[in-house]
């Protein structure tokens, strides 16, 4: 398993906007091939930052499978005016 970590700025104001917005998308990341869960954690010094961590089985159930699904295109739909910047996106596995 490997977890997609996205770091994402809000525009000031958006915050609650974002949170409904990723509550009425979750379902569309847990019914994606290989999405075992979702979470999104908000920064306490910097209540504009956000960081969602998203299980896959394998990075390929992401890049290739999510990535490429309408899934997708209502994710971003949903949350994209609220991006202040593009999203930085890397993945970890797990070594201990």
């Amino acid at each position: 398993m490997i977890h997609e970590i996205v770091q994402i700025t809000i525009k000031p104001g958006m915050e609650a906007q974002f949170e409904a917005s990723v509550a009425r998308a979750r379902p569309l990341f847990l019914d994606s091939k290989g999405c075992h869960g979702v979470n999104l954690q908000r920064s306490i010094e910097q209540p504009s930052h956000y960081t969602l961590v998203v299980a896959w089985e394998t990075l390929e159930d992401h890049t290739v499978h999510f990535r490429q699904s309408e899934a997708f295109h209502q994710w971003r739909g949903l949350v994209g005016d609220c991006f202040a910047a593009p999203p930085a996106i890397h993945h970890v596995n797990t070594v201990l």
